[in-house]
């Protein structure tokens, strides 16, 4: 990918799976990288992994639900390795029940993490993209937020909160040279999928079927997500912006 050399790029939740895939494809790119976590063993491991591509890392604790913490953590990076001309909004939580057996405790958590959270990052970073005039931002969001998805209801709704506020975002800093896209990952095989379908026979039958539902009859891989994060935060896809991009193995096939 062109561009991304010495760019300095904020991945959130990058001690998990996807977003660990993706900061190693940064790294592979000579991006220099802020793995944004909660987790520090988690992130201490991401940056091992970046290292290990000969890249530049650092980890930054970081509760992104509280917006003086992120203007704080991005202030820090920022004085380390220079102004973030990348955003990944990819840090993400849900708690699988049917919606009439949720409580509010969980919805404020999971508005908290997958809405508020990417809000106040991008509310943080693009200001002074903006200034400056370039940037990128790539928010990780989900086909349950175009579609829905049972047993996610909140999630869903926090995932389709974040694509139209990257939409809207994107039409009022056109022409500042910054864009904001959108990936939705469909089912990928990740430890939350996992804690989806279940433990045992049961569990693995539910696996399968989702498989056998994805027209090319595989789940997703995070590698898979990281590509399409990278593409659209490099030179080469600098005349998109606003767009919403799935990631599904052909199971939804939006237009």
């Amino acid at each position: 990918m062109e561009g991304l050399t010495g760019k300095a790029v904020i991945v959130t939740g990058g001690g998990g799976v996807i977003g660990r895939a993706i900061c190693r494809r940064f790294a592979r790119e000579g991006a220099r990288i802020g793995v944004f976590d909660i987790d520090d063993a988690a992130a201490a491991e991401t940056v091992e992994a970046i290292r290990g591509e000969g890249a530049e890392g650092s980890a930054v604790n970081v509760d992104i639900t509280d917006h003086d913490a992120v203007t704080a953590a991005v202030a820090a990076f920022e004085a380390e390795l220079g102004p973030t001309e990348v955003l990944v909004n990819n840090a993400g939580w849900d708690r699988f029940m049917n919606f009439i057996d949720t409580e509010p405790e969980l919805w404020d958590k999971i508005l908290g993490i997958n809405l508020r959270g990417p809000m106040n990052m991008t509310h943080v970073v693009v200001r002074g993209m903006a200034e400056r005039g370039r940037g990128r931002v790539v928010t990780i969001a989900s086909d349950a937020g175009r579609v829905g998805s049972s047993g996610e209801a909140v999630y869903s709704a926090c995932k389709g909160g974040m694509i139209a506020l990257s939409k809207t975002v994107a039409r009022e800093l056109a022409a500042t040279g910054v864009t904001l896209n959108v990936v939705c990952p469909g089912p990928t095989d990740t430890p939350i999928l996992r804690a989806f379908t279940g433990e045992g026979e049961r569990g693995q039958k539910v696996y399968d079927a989702l498989k056998r539902a994805i027209p090319m009859k595989r789940l997703g891989e995070p590698e898979d997500i990281a590509g399409m994060t990278v593409f659209l935060a490099s030179d080469e896809a600098g005349f998109i912006t606003g767009q919403v991009i799935s990631v599904s193995g052909g199971l939804t096939m939006h237009g």
